[in-house]
């Protein structure tokens, strides 16, 4: 029984000491590593909006009244002058019918107040003359001159009542052509918000009947675009956007306007720019939300760096960075991008074309070995190279596999973050 002890004893002695060296056991190191490439980069500022007509109209009435037709609906097309609602009629006729009334009243006492100045006038002057010659008194001279000035005042006061009537009859009339609601552009209904029996009333402020787009073939994006970026947009930069309804379509545009009023909401400023958009397709409609990408900075035929190159630093032991590629030593650790966009730089986030001093590590020996780089233009996928001892197709280090990268994902190479 004791030597099945002992044998036993010494089984898991071996297998103790064997677990311990292998879980101690440092795990083998190895390099990602991906190419410098030779293309394009394209620098862009994102934002999101919402799709208009360039020009849209709120049509009104002037006049109050109850609809008693309707010659449009939603997504009706409509010429400028084209009558799309009417109000009922009759009392705007009553009321023409009594201006005219008036008017044709007011002209005939114009009438009678002429004649009847045209008649003491003739008396004026047969009582100038009779006093001349002595036939009747001052009296009667001085009855006759005022008559006279009376039938003058007499025909100014019909002829002002009768400019009043007019004015009256024009207004009158002109409230008639009102209850015509017409279009005042060519274009297409999209909302309409009244029916046939409702009452609309024109006081202060019209009331709103319909809303028509002008021209649906040319609309445009009103995008907030953030203050730290907002230096970055000019006009008639080229724009691309996609729309919910067409994920897999991009649409172009281009920047028209930069406007200078802020918008404050919970202390974060931004800017409207305006994007004008082509769509004689016909496929875009007024409110969709668009996701644009407007490009700020191109260069072409540039050296293309991965961003990820940037953020990797050699953290296992023994693995301490060589000297440059090229001589000189890595130098300080100050000289490495601490986050954001590598080359971007600054508030501005990606894309500022602002050359930088930097350093990534190429495999020599099977050991990281640090070179620098100079960096400009850079969006989220690659980073312009300005200046550096690398060539296209040279292979750079992004992540580090094995080592002490399991323990401290967070810092190493992965520019998306710890490996699961």
């Amino acid at each position: 029984m004791k030597k099945y002890l002992i044998i036993l004893a010494i089984v898991l002695a071996i297998s103790s000491m064997l677990g311990f060296l292998y879980y101690t056991k440092k795990p083998e190191i190895s390099y990602k590593t991906a190419k410098i490439e030779r293309g394009t980069i394209i620098s862009n500022v994102a934002a999101t909006g919402n799709l208009s007509a360039v020009t849209t109209v709120q049509v009104g009435t002037q006049v109050s009244g109850t609809i008693q037709k309707l010659s449009v609906d939603f997504n009706s097309r409509v010429k400028k002058g084209q009558a799309i609602a009417e109000i009922d009629p009759s009392l705007f006729n009553a009321s023409v019918q009594q201006s005219q009334g008036n008017y044709f009243s007011a002209e005939a006492n114009l009438q009678k107040a002429k004649i009847a100045l045209i008649d003491a006038e003739r008396t004026f002057k047969r009582n100038k003359q009779m006093l001349a010659d002595g036939i009747i008194s001052q009296g009667d001279y001085d009855a006759a001159e005022t008559t006279l000035n009376s039938s003058k005042a007499s025909v100014t006061g019909a002829e002002g009542a009768l400019a009043q009537a007019r004015g009256s009859l024009m207004q009158a009339q002109t409230n008639l052509r009102y209850s015509v609601i017409r279009s005042p552009v060519d274009g297409v209904v999209i909302s309409r918000a009244v029916d046939v029996g409702q009452t609309v009333a024109a006081s202060f402020s019209t009331p709103t009947l319909f809303t028509i787009a002008q021209d649906l073939t040319k609309m445009q994006i009103e995008v907030s675009v953030d203050e730290a970026d907002i230096s970055r947009i000019q006009l008639h930069q080229k724009a691309s956007f996609t729309v919910d309804s067409y994920p897999e379509q991009t649409f172009r545009g281009t920047v028209i306007q930069i406007r200078t009023a802020p918008v404050i909401t919970q202390n974060v400023v931004t800017y409207v720019v305006v994007v004008s958009v082509d769509n004689s397709d016909m496929k875009l409609k007024p409110g969709m939300t668009a996701n644009v990408s407007v490009e700020v900075a191109k260069k072409d035929d540039v050296l293309k760096l991965p961003p990820a190159a940037l953020r990797f630093k050699p953290k296992a032991k023994g693995d301490e960075p060589k000297e440059k590629v090229g001589g000189e030593h890595a130098g300080a650790s100050g000289q490495r991008s601490t986050g954001g966009m590598p080359g971007g730089g600054g508030k501005g986030g990606p894309g500022k074309a602002r050359e930088r001093s930097l350093q990534v590590y190429l495999l020599t020996n099977g050991k990281p070995a640090a070179t620098p780089v100079k960096t400009g233009l850079a969006n989220n996928s690659s980073i312009e190279l300005v200046e550096s001892s690398l060539k296209e197709g040279d292979e750079v280090i992004v992540e580090q596999v094995g080592g002490d990268a399991k323990k401290k994902a967070g810092a190493g190479a992965s520019p998306m973050g710890p490996r699961f």
